[in-house]
């Protein structure tokens, strides 16, 4: 008897090691039925017995960072810069001020989505994109009787087309949202409306195109050699989004002309509490932006996002220690400027510097657009509302040169690979100051022949009445303040 219960058990046990057995061999066969075993020496690769190549999946990861990344910097146009922008406003304009940011996020979102994409993402000729993601064409997801449900991966990347597409989409809202301070109180919003429409399709697409689309600035890009001294380094849009923002923004207040009882009439900021806050929104959603710009939850988003803080705090003591030594007191306008001078700074470097690097941007920032934005506006006697220009412009401008001074392959190596030589020598220094000088160029000139165009149509300015009266009231019929 006992030796029949032996016998049992002796078949239970070898039954349940034939059982264990199998289950990493099947787990091992079916990987290899995935991935596929490298060919044997002397077998080809594209022989009978090769199994089929791997087909690319969407990292998790990374998409989830990039889905939320674009999220961070759609809250930066509203609520960030609509309170910040529209704390320095006076009362009688500030709903006007958040309509214009309300309308750049539902505005470019559609022109981003039914053409703007394409022409900034598609294909790779050097000056412009092309029709291929026309209306989400090869975009959006697509049904095959086949395949079933299909989502197009990017091509270079481990998530979706419709993520990269929604991430860059949230740069084309805030980048014309940022001119909006340089024409506060004054202009037309039937104006403003057919003006950032062109704007962002001539202007914005085009320069999107040169530097992250494959263009004539595209670091690496065989159209940028020669004369563009092989592209630009631009990790999140010093040249594509502040620069080309900034001096647009400067051309728009010259062209319009100063705001009736400028110089005159005292016209203080109505609510510092909400430019402050508004401030805060807007150095939360810069990590989204830069740190976001890495494409991927790798070492280089936490780079990024390291020297993004970074900077954004040595600009927010820069700024007022000037202040306090020039005039005897910091403020808190001060310190909010800076803050978003530093940020400003280094969204082209973000992915390339230290952050030790970052913290002397910050304060080079700081200190630049305090005296830009106080001394030199004085001097020049523009009115550029909400300085603009002397924060993002010259702030953008000096982050894409000071980027070709601190760029470092201890950074970039962490990710991606080192850049093609670019870092060897000088001549990323002067990549970064020719990609300046042209997108300078670019941005002023079609600037001033869009606002020429549009004044000598439908004009561009309200009346002096109306501008006396606000733009809440006399552009969209509203009394009631958001910000009291």
């Amino acid at each position: 008897m006992r030796t029949v219960v032996l016998l049992r058990l002796q078949m239970v046990l070898a039954a349940l090691a034939v059982v264990l057995g199998a289950v990493p061999f099947a787990v091992a066969q079916e990987a290899n039925e995935t991935v596929g075993d490298k060919p044997k020496a002397g077998e080809s690769a594209t022989s009978e017995s090769a199994p089929a190549p791997v087909a690319r999946q969407i990292d998790r990861g990374d998409n989830a960072w990039v889905l939320t990344s674009s999220a961070l910097v759609l809250m930066m146009t509203t609520p960030g810069l609509a309170m910040f922008y529209g704390g320095l406003v006076r009362k009688k304009n500030v709903l006007s001020v958040v309509m214009q940011c309300i309308t750049m996020m539902g505005l470019m979102t559609i022109i981003w989505g039914t053409y703007g994409y394409s022409l900034a993402f598609g294909g790779s000729a050097p000056w412009i994109g092309n029709s291929d993601h026309f209306f989400m064409c090869g975009v959006q997801a697509t049904w095959s009787s086949g395949e079933g449900s299909v989502i197009p991966l990017h091509p270079l990347l481990n998530i979706p087309m419709l993520t990269h597409m929604l991430f860059q989409g949230m740069f084309f809202i805030i980048t014309p949202a940022l001119i909006c301070g340089a024409f506060a109180e004054r202009m037309k919003f039937s104006s403003m409306v057919i003006f950032m429409t062109l704007w962002g399709t001539l202007v914005y697409c085009p320069l999107c195109h040169w530097v992250w689309g494959g263009g004539v600035l595209a670091y690496g890009s065989p159209h940028a050699q020669g004369a563009f001294c092989g592209g630009a380094l631009d990790f999140a849009g010093g040249t594509v989004v502040h620069i080309s923002s900034g001096v647009s923004a400067l051309v728009c207040a010259l062209v319009l002309g100063r705001r009736v009882g400028f110089g005159t009439e005292p016209m203080p900021p109505h609510n510092l509490t909400y430019t402050s806050l508004g401030a805060g929104l807007l150095w939360v959603g810069w990590f989204g932006f830069n740190a976001g710009s890495a494409l991927a939850a790798d070492g280089i988003a936490a780079s990024a996002f390291a020297a993004t803080h970074f900077s954004a705090a040595a600009g927010a003591l820069a700024w007022p220690a000037v202040e306090w030594i020039t005039r005897g007191r910091p403020t808190l306008l001060g310190a909010s400027s800076g803050a978003v001078a530093g940020l400003v700074c280094i969204t082209p470097a973000a992915g390339f510097v230290l952050p030790m690097h970052a913290i002397l941007m910050g304060i080079a920032a700081g200190v630049m657009c305090c005296f830009t934005c106080s001394a030199l506006k004085a001097k020049l006697g523009y009115d550029d509302s909400l300085d603009a220009f002397g924060v993002h412009g010259l702030g953008g401008t000096l982050g894409a040169v000071l980027t070709g001074v601190f760029a470092t392959r201890a950074v970039w190596d962490i990710g991606k690979g080192a850049p093609l030589g670019v870092l060897e020598g000088g001549s990323v220094l002067a990549a970064q100051i020719v990609a300046a000088a042209v997108t300078w160029i670019v941005a002023a000139v079609a600037t001033f022949l869009l606002l020429l165009l549009l004044d000598a149509t439908i004009g561009l300015r309200v009346t002096e009445d109306e501008e006396r009266q606000g733009l809440d009231l006399t552009e969209h019929g509203e009394e009631g303040y958001i910000f009291t």
